[in-house]
């Protein structure tokens, strides 16, 4: 019996770039450690800078003493949509200031690296070391200690099963 390939639905490689029988989508995956150096530039894993390469990416404060970063289509997702928010909401208000002031275009150079804004490392607690993390659409950047706070939260099995009893994440279609 002769198989012939009859396309991929999904092949990951080295890139990162994940295909699906719809389309091309991009996917951050997997937790690395890196050292940031005295100027603030930090090496981004490998499977990563193909998705940055091309434009660019924004990083910006998360919402639990880490950094996000985002491709700059991902970026322009989150400003269409808080941008549809009402100015006259206070907490609307609350979230474009924390997205946008906080925000910074990144471009990746040569050796593989973003350079992280002095203000966004004291922000979020990272001196010489890093985690990235990447979850999903976009990654994450930690320092160390506060990742392996989150790492005992992530491993907490009874914890999370009533944490994400809620969400519908069944493989049922």
């Amino acid at each position: 019996m002769i198989v012939g390939e009859s396309g991929r639905k999904w092949n990951a490689g080295t890139s990162g770039v994940y295909l699906f029988k719809d389309g091309l989508e991009q996917m951050f995956l997997g937790q690395y450690q890196h050292t940031i150096d005295n100027k603030g530039r930090l090496t981004i894993p490998a499977r990563f800078r193909e998705l940055l390469a091309a434009e660019g990416a924004y990083i910006t404060l998360g919402f639990d003493q880490n950094l996000m970063v985002l491709t700059v289509p991902s970026f322009d997702q989150v400003y269409q949509r808080i941008n549809h928010t009402s100015m006259t909401d206070p907490t609307a208000r609350l979230l474009k200031r924390l997205i946008f002031s906080g925000a910074d275009q990144v471009g990746v150079d040569k050796a593989g690296r973003i350079l992280i804004p002095q203000f966004l490392r004291e922000a979020a607690g990272l001196d010489s070391e890093a985690v990235v993390v990447g979850v999903g659409d976009y990654f994450e950047i930690w320092s160390p200690e506060l990742w392996a706070g989150q790492m005992a939260q992530i491993e907490d099995a009874g914890a999370n099963a009533q944490r994400f009893i809620a969400l519908d994440i069944s493989t049922d279609q």
